[in-house]
């Protein structure tokens, strides 16, 4: 079985791109999303990707934008994954299809275990390249993992995950990858220590 692939997202500063580059895990994240206090600027990402280690992919978090606003920046090469958080359906995911070959994760919330079953099944008919299921968008709760039991595609897991429970995360979920924010990140900027501890985690 191959090793699950952790994704540090939010990342928005030089210092940041330091500790990935140390550390290299497999993704990092950039936030499109002009809501969250981790946005970052298309010209911001591309001054940092320049000093992105070429082994880090780069994933771009998007809510609801325009498919050619996202085509743009992964056919300039500011990023090499683009992460669909919004509404985005399969007519849009087509779209974007025309404009790019690059890769597509779209994400999907199980927001309680009443609904679990239908956003797994839309999750596992989804066109998109990867999934990512999550708890709601950056909530940083944890949802019942037991859930993912048998979901039978390549899927990257996030919401609440940190250096404590993402060994458990992983043996229970078989998941492809782990996505972190908020909880590698002392005071609101990304720390070192967390993010190597987390990275640490997931790999033993």
């Amino acid at each position: 079985m191959s090793k699950t692939k952790a994704k540090i997202c939010g990342l928005k500063r030089p210092e940041d791109i330091g500790i990935v580059n140390r550390l290299l895990p497999e993704y990092i994240g950039f936030v499109f999303w002009d809501k969250s206090r981790r946005y970052v600027t298309p010209d911001l990402a591309l001054s940092l990707k320049k000093d992105l280690d070429p082994r880090i992919k780069a994933v771009g978090v998007f809510v609801d934008a325009e498919a050619e606003e996202v085509s743009d920046l992964l056919n300039r090469g500011i990023i090499d994954i683009a992460q669909l958080h919004g509404h985005e359906d399969e007519e849009y995911i087509g779209r974007l299809r025309r404009l790019t070959d690059k890769p597509i994760i779209r994400a999907f919330q199980i927001r309680s275990e009443e609904t679990a079953e239908d956003t797994l099944s839309d999750a596992e008919k989804c066109s998109a390249d990867f999934v990512l299921i999550d708890s709601g968008m950056g909530s940083g709760k944890v949802f019942d993992w037991r859930l993912l039991k048998g979901f039978p595609r390549d899927f990257f897991l996030a919401g609440g995950l940190d250096a404590e429970n993402v060994k458990e995360a992983v043996a229970m979920t078989g998941a492809f990858a782990v996505d972190v924010s908020s909880n590698v990140e002392t005071d609101g900027v990304k720390d070192e220590k967390k993010v190597e501890d987390f990275i640490a985690a997931t790999r033993n």
